[in-house]
């Protein structure tokens, strides 16, 4: 079996640290292939929109697609790429982000299968009279990580993932509302795991709010387990469900890691959180919804520490997610 999977997203500067580089990258090695990034974007003098993406590489992948059995797309949200339907074989579609509308249903129709992260996006698709929709829910390597007990006491300290890619998305990412949070409770340290993008701005912004002793900023590879050892819980916010993962990859990992979460309820896993026990929901954006949140958790911290440890590496096992693709890439040989 050989697959050719499409990323939409640019190339990472640290595609080890980016969720769906690990996922493909697992993917990859159990069933061979190759990956290809489909944005055009990196080396373009001006923006080319969406609906031109993949047509630049499309010679290239029809020279590949003699060794190919099928073409695997991610992508956050239901978007139509024209040149998917110019490929010869057949074409998954994995949805990572929530799904809240579907601007053209018989595109997606056409694709051998759709992948989500979420029931609730899975609901809306069939609603929508899709028939060829497959819930998977992601994993990780849990194995790498270990529970490491810290005290709740004077203060409490929050592991911040999916650093924003665009300065739009210190807002919607919540990264001002945590920082304004930070200023409001001298308690509250957080800890930024950064991709090398827009470093610059978030030094300037900790330095203008005075938080440069109470915000870490990780701009480098680490090693998660030993900061989430450092950790009390960790948190990811978004103010739509498409600009980030429906299953964060760094609340996926806190909880392997025997670490509670907090979450936006745009995120889909914020449905899954409010089921398990395992964290807290927040309704809003804003840094009165963290402050509460925390305050929250601090009150039942120990037993939303102990449900963490006992959903983190029962329910993302990397396993499983690979078992469940498995199965789709044998139903569409």
């Amino acid at each position: 079996m050989s697959i050719l999977y499409h990323l939409t997203i640019l190339p990472s500067v640290r595609p080890e640290c980016e969720a769906i580089s690990q996922e493909v990258s697992a993917l990859q090695r159990r069933f061979a292939g190759h990956w290809m990034y489909i944005n055009p974007n990196e080396r373009a003098l001006f923006y080319i929109p969406r609906l031109l993406f993949g047509f630049h590489r499309l010679r290239e992948i029809r020279r590949l697609e003699d060794t190919l059995c099928l073409h695997h797309l991610y992508n956050p949200d239901p978007f139509p790429f024209p040149y998917l339907l110019l490929l010869r074989r057949p074409v998954i579609y994995s949805l990572t982000g929530g799904v809240i509308h579907l601007p053209n249903p018989s595109f997606l129709a056409r694709m051998a299968a759709v992948t989500v992260m979420d029931e609730d996006s899975r609901t809306r698709l069939q609603d929508w009279g899709l028939e060829n929709v497959f819930l998977v829910r992601p994993g990780i390597d849990t194995t790498r990580f270990t529970h490491h007990p810290l005290p709740l006491e004077s203060e409490v300290r929050l592991l911040v993932g999916s650093a924003p890619w665009t300065r739009e998305q210190f807002r919607t990412k919540g990264i001002l509302a945590l920082l304004e949070a930070a200023q409001r409770e001298p308690r509250l340290h957080l800890v930024f795991l950064w991709r090398g993008v827009l470093v610059e701005e978030m030094n300037r912004l900790v330095t203008v709010m005075g938080l440069q002793n109470r915000v870490t900023i990780l701009n480098r590879v680490v090693d998660v387990n030993q900061v989430l050892a450092e950790v009390h819980a960790s948190i990811v916010l978004a103010t739509t469900p498409t600009i980030v993962k429906a299953y964060p990859h760094s609340l996926m990992e806190s909880l392997a890691a025997g670490k509670p979460v907090l979450v936006s309820r745009a995120i889909p896993m914020a449905r899954y959180v409010e089921k398990t026990g395992c964290g807290r929901v927040l309704e809003r954006v804003t840094a009165s919804d963290i402050l509460t949140a925390i305050g929250s958790l601090a009150q039942e911290y120990q037993l939303t520490q102990e449900i963490a440890q006992a959903v983190g590496k029962r329910d993302f096992a990397l396993e499983s997610m690979v078992a469940s693709f498995g199965a789709i890439y044998e139903s569409l040989q």
